[in-house]
């Protein structure tokens, strides 16, 4: 195609029919499509401009690109001449939309070490200075982008909420609320829930515990003040039981229902497993820490900008007395 290509270029402007159709046949031979129109159709027309006027009647077939590969290949006729035009299509689509962004360049070993020693001087320097200032600025700009990033590996952590069926609770009685109280208490088996919290394990030892018992104990510890009602509601839409009573000591006691049936499925599908639920604690514990350590060094610095406001105005007070003591004369005569 190429051969064929150069040769027609290197020719002069097309003039006779026999000649066109002799191109336009090789075409055709080349691109595989039908056989090129009889004779009659390179006649020269009267009134008419362009290509046509020359008896180009066969150029219509050649307005669009022949796709060979990653090239396109066009036969223009523009000027009374036979050009064939090869240009790249993945090139051009490239230059009329945005900029291709140039290759970045690999780092080298040595390149690497030698920009984290800059990045650790440049720390060093800020963690020594003499100003107060930059010092708490650059611990405060730290302990936030760890914050940032805290709260990116938590999100990872988030299990979607699968639509459940509505769970129809079973109304007790008082007299029977105070049976499974009383029974609750007296029995000795329960269900740890420690630092992981509320994950698929807590829930199967739930079903377990309720195969042989009605009532079983869930022992929160460690828990903030307030988290109990937190797991006891979240324990309540997983394990589909009832809560009896909640005890002063962070105890919840379940009863499993009238017709328990145990599920074939004792884990529940939107848990974390033993080993996510401890890293999400972790995390959860670092970004209460860090959160509370912002939360010191916004209030250094900022009373540290008030003690160099107050110190500004002394110094501002002082030096106005100062210019009043000498330029009152009683004083001066006073002092002489």
């Amino acid at each position: 195609m190429a051969a064929l290509a150069a040769r027609i270029l290197r020719r002069g402007p097309v003039r006779s029919s026999a000649r066109l159709a002799s191109i336009s046949g090789s075409w055709d031979r080349m691109c595989g499509s039908a056989p090129s129109p009889p004779a009659a159709l390179f006649a020269r027309p009267c009134g008419r401009s362009g290509p046509e006027a020359h008896g180009w009647s066969w150029w219509r077939c050649f307005r669009q690109p022949v796709r060979c590969g990653s090239t396109a290949v066009r036969l223009d006729t523009d000027g009374g001449f036979a050009r064939f035009s090869v240009r790249d299509m993945e090139g051009a689509k490239q230059k009329g939309g945005q900029k291709q962004q140039p290759p970045k360049k690999k780092m080298s070993r040595k390149a690497k070490v030698n920009q984290l020693k800059w990045y650790r001087l440049k720390a060093k320097k800020k963690m020594k200075s003499p100003n107060p200032e930059v010092r708490i600025r650059y611990k405060l700009e730290k302990a936030k982008r760890k914050e940032e990033w805290l709260i990116e590996k938590l999100r990872k952590y988030e299990v979607p909420r699968t639509p459940e069926p509505v769970h129809d609770p079973e109304i007790l009685t008082e007299e029977e609320k105070f049976y499974l109280k009383r029974t609750g208490d007296k029995k000795k088996n329960y269900v740890p829930v420690g630092r992981r919290g509320v994950f698929g394990g807590v829930v199967l030892n739930m079903h377990l515990h309720w195969k042989k018992h009605e009532t079983v104990k869930v022992a929160c510890k460690p828990c903030r003040p307030g988290q109990v009602y937190e797991y006891a509601e979240e324990l309540t839409r997983l394990s589909k039981g009832t809560v009896i009573d909640i005890k002063p000591n962070n105890t919840i006691i379940f009863y499993r229902g009238k017709n328990y049936v145990q599920p074939k499925v004792m884990s529940p599908p939107d848990t974390l497993s033993k080993q996510k639920a401890l890293e999400k604690y972790r995390y959860e514990q670092s970004l209460e820490h860090t959160s509370q350590f912002i939360e010191k060094l916004e209030k250094e610095l900022e009373d540290y900008q008030k003690h160099v406001a107050l110190f500004k105005n002394r110094e501002g007070a002082t030096s106005v007395d100062e210019e009043t003591t000498v330029d009152d004369p009683t004083v001066t005569s006073y002092s002489e």
